[in-house]
């Protein structure tokens, strides 16, 4: 391919004697020679001179710089199309881009060892589960909500049951129907005498009732929906929103769901950190929920539950303005649910509870001990 000869550092093309060797250029600056071939492709690092003939590459010093800065970011693990706007950048803009950049790793490397931590449990659970008797269990629980203290109106609903906890955040101008009418579609689980292989299904398929009698798209109402559903240790998950469940267990407290917001999926892709989400002025635009606009896609998982565990589902009304830190605090402190959703809404609400708040807690218990 035919390239352009650019100006060398001086101003004036640069002559071959002052150019440096593809394989120079590479030990110079501890690139490849095959990822300085990528990087030419990718308009990232074009060399001065290619011999229109054979075409071998051929780099000025003064390219030395930017190329040590690319292998440094690719070192940090940034991808090549951010780097490319990186380079792009003055000195000052770069800095603050990599600082930005890097606050994201951490905050998934974060978020990735706490998985990796719950998972790590998790499945040393089912082993035992197979090998080892059963513990009969129940389930200790309280719910409430609070229209907070900027709503005109209530959308939040919540259930705590022996068997079934659950929160939904109703939105749009029938908002707080499509919340009560989630949480009604799920209460006759309650009295079903479910083994653990039926619990997904079983949930599942009352979340889809819910789903079919969802408003039209153009009403622009519905409702998230988060639910646990218990048959002795198994817990079915059921999540479709941005409402939340949390598990407090001995190795600290765990988040087990995943947002479905557009800003979410930001974040994930990598063009938004976690600070930079919390005050985006999308962050309440839904990916899924129970609405006509969106396909019934909930995540469900089967969870293997402890005597002594306690689980928080919630809306975003507690989750925007209370930290998980405060949160693991309360659930840790607290003598029964009912005191931990007391204190959990008290807590908003100092906090200004600029939405309404659904907060439920559940907490498993051995039987002999509840007796």
């Amino acid at each position: 391919m035919e390239r352009r000869v650019t100006a060398g550092a001086g101003g004036a093309p640069a002559g071959d004697g002052e150019l440096l060797t593809i394989g120079a250029f590479a030990r110079a600056c501890r690139l490849s020679p095959k990822a300085l071939r990528l990087y030419d492709e990718l308009g990232l690092l074009t060399p001065e001179r290619v011999d229109p003939h054979s075409g071998y590459r051929r780099y000025a010093p003064a390219q030395l710089e930017r190329a040590r800065l690319v292998a440094w970011l690719r070192r940090l693990g940034m991808p090549l199309a951010r780097i490319r706007e990186v380079c792009a950048l003055a000195p000052n803009a770069a800095a603050a881009e990599v600082a930005a950049y890097w606050a994201g790793v951490e905050a998934d490397t974060a978020a990735r060892r706490d998985l990796a931590a719950f998972l790590v449990d998790q499945l040393s659970r089912k082993d035992t589960v197979m090998t080892g008797p059963s513990t009969p269990v129940t389930m200790r629980c309280a719910a409430l909500t609070d229209q907070g203290l900027v709503r005109p109106a209530h959308q939040d609903a919540a259930h705590a049951g022996p068997r079934l906890l659950a929160v939904a955040d109703g939105y749009g101008p029938g908002g707080d129907l499509a919340a009560t009418a989630a949480i009604e579609a799920l209460k006759d689980l309650e009295h079903q005498d479910l083994t653990s292989a039926d619990l997904p299904a079983a949930l599942e398929e009352a979340a889809r009732r819910a789903h079919r009698t969802a408003p039209s798209a153009g009403e622009a109402t519905g409702s998230t929906l988060t639910a646990l559903l218990r048959s002795g240790t198994q817990l079915a998950l059921l999540h479709l929103g941005d409402s939340r469940a949390y598990v407090l267990r001995d190795s600290g407290l765990f988040r087990i769901t995943h947002d479905h917001t557009w800003v979410q999926s930001l974040v994930d892709e990598g063009r938004l950190t976690p600070e930079e989400a919390a005050s985006h002025p999308q962050r309440a635009r839904l990916l899924r929920a129970l609405d006509g606009a969106t396909d019934f896609a909930p995540d469900l998982q089967l969870l293997q539950a402890r005597p002594g565990e306690r689980y928080l589902l919630c809306t975003d009304g507690l989750t925007s303005v209370v930290p998980p830190e405060t949160i693991q605090d309360v659930l840790t402190a607290a003598d029964d649910p009912g005191l931990a959703v007391r204190e959990l809404i008290r807590l908003t609400r100092e906090a200004g509870a600029p939405d309404n708040v659904a907060c439920v807690v559940g907490e498993l218990t051995a039987a002999e001990a509840a007796a």
